[in-house]
């Protein structure tokens, strides 16, 4: 996985991602599409532990620079509805 402790920016400053080798094509939508699994599952994960959610910022902020704002949301309901395909 990749070290997020390393690719954090300080908290005013958020360049593009950084390049991850996983998705090394110019077509990043498989990219978006990892990160917002990635962050629901960190965050389903933290939860379950009583810990902190902060970890999960950095595939928060990867998606939202990488994926079009009207998948996230359509995303985001089909999580609600229990609709999504994407095991969480």
């Amino acid at each position: 996985m990749l070290d997020v402790d390393c690719q954090v920016p300080s908290m005013g400053r958020w360049p593009t991602p950084p390049f991850d080798p996983r998705f090394p094509n110019q077509n990043q939508t498989r990219n978006c599409y990892q990160n917002f699994l990635d962050y629901h599952r960190c965050v389903k994960n933290m939860n379950r532990r009583g810990k902190s959610t902060q970890p999960c910022e950095y595939y928060f902020r990867v998606y939202h620079s990488l994926c079009p704002m009207s998948w996230v949301q359509r995303w985001t309901e089909q999580i609600k509805n229990g609709t999504f395909a994407g095991k969480i």
